[in-house]
């Protein structure tokens, strides 16, 4: 059984009684359909009113499900014939980050993305999914070999962030992180990321510089975790609720702040209560995305995605005294 999110109690309560009765009707030969009925009416409607009214510690809460899909689910569902592929040419390879070549709609292309695992053994194998300089090194290695083929990239975000261990900074995490912000502001072709778990500072961006960037309705973006922020700022991070808050680290705060493209919407309860309809969704918004880019030259490409950035953020000219 999937964790219990607090805030989805009264829902979960109300599917196991709907089940209950069910299982009563069947069992027992007994007409209960007005009862299940009138019970899944209230159902809809508690849905409705407490994932439409969701506060950005919710979303983060969802975002960290344990059960949430993870790139290699999504790969499965919405490519063929994936070839995943291994090692920065350097010093290993990082299972934190997954990527390859595959057919999209028909067409090659290439996709990165963090993993982390769903359960302890593999979340160990996983790192967690906070990459090692060596998992960052591997996803450029795969983008320049797909812009040598004039494949388009899509990258799957889904990090606490990159892993600050002393191994991690002795190898050159914070120079790895670096050149994969340069390099793929330059690369000539279609580059597409979208967030579907946590987005989690210099671990994040460093898949994050593309035309366009989306997210799932429940995922987050931010410099720093809500616990981290609240570590720094007031000293207590049992304050994370007040400083996700604070922070604008939602779809919705970053759509209106003109940081990504789009939101992909979820699934009522969130992503990891229909793999195949999200997966639905978060295809329908890569095509979309890929016709619009696919019909950009190599020069606009790179203007797109440097005016993009440029873009980014406000500030105020003062008058002078």
């Amino acid at each position: 059984m999937s964790k219990t999110l607090g805030f989805e109690e009264p829902v979960i309560k109300l599917r196991e009684k709907i089940d209950e009765l069910k299982e009563i009707a069947k069992t027992a030969d007994v007409d209960m359909t007005g009862e299940i009925e009138t019970l899944e009416t209230r159902l809809k409607q508690l849905e409705t009113q407490i994932y439409s009214n969701m506060e950005p510690w919710d979303r983060v809460q969802v975002a960290r499900h344990p059960m949430r899909p993870t790139t290699l689910e999504y790969i499965e569902e919405i490519c063929t014939d994936f070839i995943e592929l291994h090692g920065d040419r350097s010093y290993g390879d990082d299972e934190a980050i997954v990527g390859g070549i595959a057919f999209f709609d028909g067409q090659p292309i290439t996709i990165i993305g963090h993993q982390r695992g769903k359960t302890t053994k593999e979340n160990i194998r996983r790192n967690f999914g906070m990459p090692h300089p060596e998992g960052y090194r591997k996803a450029l290695r795969l983008m320049k070999q797909a812009e040598k083929f004039g494949r388009p990239i899509i990258c799957f975000i889904d990090t606490k962030g990159a892993y600050p261990g002393k191994a991690a900074e002795e190898r050159g995490q914070s120079e790895a992180i670096a050149k994969n912000l340069f390099e793929m502001a330059g690369l000539k072709v279609p580059v597409i990321s979208i967030v579907i778990g946590e987005g989690g500072s210099g671990g994040a961006l460093a898949l994050g510089v593309a035309n366009k960037i989306f997210m799932l309705e429940n995922s987050t973006y931010s410099v720093i975790s809500p616990e981290g922020a609240a570590s720094i700022l007031w000293k207590d991070a049992s304050l994370a609720k007040q400083a996700a808050e604070a922070m604008k680290i939602t779809a919705y705060d970053l759509k209106e702040m003109d940081i990504i493209d789009g939101i992909v919407p979820e699934v009522s309860g969130g992503a990891h209560r229909d793999l195949q309809a999200q997966a639905k969704s978060l295809k329908d918004c890569i095509s979309s995305a890929l016709n619009e880019l696919n019909s950009l030259s190599e020069i606009e490409l790179i203007e797109n995605r440097y005016d993009k950035f440029r873009k980014i953020g406000q500030f105020i000219e003062l008058e002078e005294m």
